[in-house]
């Protein structure tokens, strides 16, 4: 099978950092799915796995954790698919990733994919619609429903991947008030379109934005990006007895600063229930269905923003770029080899 990958971390520029290979076709044992990659999208931790970590001597590293494609062949134990049906997965961090023409995942952690999108709008999901409905549902302890009194929601980063869908579950399935952080004005525009109440431009004081809108202080923030940046902003707008989720890796944070507030602090990381098999596992494949009659419903929309062509080393290049930049707005799709 065709597949692209890498040796050792090189700069996204350098012509090495990805190359076009060819390994053998992979086979499907006990829960697996071989799944025909259709397309791909491209997340920040594929280029911060880029970036640092290189496959073992000898061997190659095959990133991508976003995929929808047509299962091709199942293990004996995979008992919710069936050859030919239509998938979408974020897959696990800790097999070989989703830059390849085939490609295995559990069927435990891959979803039925929504019949209303075709496999570039479907692949744009998974990833960030499960570290999003994570986030708000299983860390922040939010429910689906209309019953959270004055609950306020502040997304830092609301108009990237993770903060596109999380607004929109927001918005749609709870009564909470969300308001979304941008600095440009098209990006701002984004995070109004997909239902915040309320768009702030984080490149200010926080805590003095939200004044400016009239809110003092917020009951929930969950930080998508540059969180030790904006921390000392959170700590002033977080309410006491607050929530505060991240999915970044700040260098260091002293959340002893949130301890007057006797403030909950909730890291997502929507690999966690692959790396380590836990009794849950299937509850992403649950997730990912509800998502696919979501969208179906058309309550949710695909966050698809950038449509790159064709899934070769030249397009991933310019998609890690753009990623790389901080200036991508939704997600970046490649379809096809």
């Amino acid at each position: 099978m065709k597949a692209i990958a890498y040796q050792n971390p090189h700069p996204i520029t350098s012509l090495e950092s990805f190359e076009n290979i060819a390994l053998p076709d992979p086979v499907a044992l006990e829960h697996d799915l071989l799944v025909e990659v259709k397309a791909i999208s491209v997340n920040p931790v594929d280029t911060k796995v880029r970036a640092s970590s290189g496959a073992a001597p000898g061997e190659w590293k095959v990133l991508g954790w976003d995929a929808a494609g047509v299962v091709r062949s199942v293990g004996a134990a995979v008992t919710q698919f069936k050859v030919g049906d239509r998938v979408w997965y974020a897959g696990d961090i800790t097999r070989m990733g989703t830059n390849a023409e085939l490609h295995l995942v559990d069927e435990r952690i891959a979803g039925h994919m929504p019949q209303s999108l075709d496999f570039a709008q479907a692949a744009a999901l998974p990833l960030t619609s499960i570290t999003a409905w994570e986030m708000l549902f299983d860390r922040l302890q939010l429910k689906p429903g209309k019953n959270h009194g004055n609950d306020t929601l502040l997304i830092i980063g609301a108009s990237g991947g993770v903060g596109s869908i999380m607004t929109q579950l927001v918005r749609h399935l709870t009564d909470v008030t969300v308001i979304g952080t941008a600095s440009r004005p098209e990006t701002q525009a984004w995070a109004r379109e997909l239902g915040a109440h309320h768009v702030i431009d984080h490149a200010r004081p926080i805590s003095q934005e939200l004044k400016r809108i009239g809110i003092n202080q917020v009951s929930h923030i969950v930080s998508l990006n540059k969180t030790d940046e904006h921390f000392p902003e959170i700590v002033e707008a977080i309410a006491p007895q607050g929530k505060f989720g991240l999915i970044d890796d700040p260098a260091s944070l002293d959340i002893r600063q949130l301890k007057r507030k006797s403030v909950s602090v909730h890291w997502e990381f929507m690999f966690t229930r692959s790396m380590f098999k836990t009794a849950d596992m299937v509850a992403q494949q649950h997730l990912l269905d509800e998502m696919a009659r979501l969208v179906d419903a058309g309550i949710i929309r695909t966050t698809l923003a950038e449509h790159f062509g064709t899934i070769n080393t030249e397009n991933l290049r310019r998609a890690h770029q753009l990623l790389e930049s901080g200036k991508a707005r939704g997600k970046i799709v490649l379809e096809g080899f």
